[in-house]
Formats: structure tokens, C-alpha cells, sequence
């Protein structure tokens, strides 16, 4: 499948790392060099996609989600011009860590509602008991939830 891509997006730059991903700063696709067939070769589909879309940054949580589902979109259009099918278990399985994540960090460590993220700080606010908590701006992380209080931090 590499040969292919390759060849079909020559503007990239594809280059063997530990793991799949896109740098927007290099304009480089990394893949695990000996895992680019089947299901693996499906997340240098997906790479591909976050490439082709300008992928670069996002802001919130939810724009994170968004980019992830488009680029899972743009893989199956791709995975068609190469006579492949991606399953779709497969995107919604990988979506379903992004949803799990962005559901842990928008649980209010007050009273246990859920919310959305209050603004591009990786803050949240709870609308039912006021609680304000922050998040870390990694998506390889844990769910930290770190209240704001007065006194003093509180990690959950």
C-alpha cells in the first residue's frame, strides 16, 4: 500500500517513525514501517486524510473530534481509489477513544454532570454546581481533571 500513496500524494513527505501521525510543520506523514498493511495501513490512510485537509491545530476538544472524523472520511475516499475498504468498525472503534476522552474530561468533579468545554483555554465550566475545572492541552494523557479552587488545586 506505501508505494501507492506514495505515488498518488508526491507533495508529502513519507517517513518510517514509531507511530502513525501527521506533521503539519514538516509536511510529513510518519508510519510504522513494518505495519502499513491491513488495519494499520488504514492509519496511514487516515494520516493521509489529515494531510490532504490542511490539518494543522485545533482549538477545543470537539474541533479535535471533528478533524478526526473528517480525516477517517477523507481515508475512504482514498482507500476507494486504491480498491480498498476500510471497515467501518475500524473508524468508529478509533473515534471511540477520541468520544471516551473528550466524555472523561467534560465529567464536572463537583457533581458529576456533564458539559462542554468553556473556551479555548482547556477550561470547563459545570452550568449545574459552578464547579470550574482545567484540563492538560495533551490528547495523550490521562483525563486530569484539576479544579480551580481558592486554596489550592485538586487532581482528580
Amino acid at each position: 500500500m506505501l508505494p501507492k500513496i506514495k505515488a498518488m500524494f508526491p507533495d508529502f513527505v513519507f517517513s518510517p517513525g514509531d507511530k502513525f501521525s501527521w506533521s503539519p510543520s514538516e509536511g510529513r506523514i510518519n508510519y510504522c514501517e513494518n505495519n502499513v498493511d491491513g488495519d494499520d495501513g488504514w492509519a496511514l490512510l487516515h494520516e493521509t486524510g489529515h494531510a490532504l485537509l490542511g490539518h494543522t491545530d485545533y482549538q477545543t476538544d470537539y474541533e479535535l473530534l471533528q478533524l478526526e472524523i473528517a480525516a477517517w472520511e477523507k481515508a475512504k475516499e482514498i482507500a476507494k481509489q486504491i480498491g480498498l475498504e476500510i471497515a467501518e468498525d475500524h473508524i468508529q472503534e478509533c473515534l471511540d477513544s477520541y468520544r471516551d476522552w473528550l466524555y472523561k474530561r467534560s465529567i464536572c468533579p463537583g457533581c458529576g454532570t456533564k458539559t462542554i468545554q468553556k473556551d479555548l483555554s482547556n477550561s470547563y465550566s459545570c452550568f449545574n454546581c459552578h464547579t470550574c475545572w482545567q484540563v492538560s492541552p495533551s490528547r495523550f494523557c490521562r483525563a486530569y481533571r484539576t479544579i480551580q479552587t481558592d486554596k489550592e488545586h485538586t487532581f482528580l
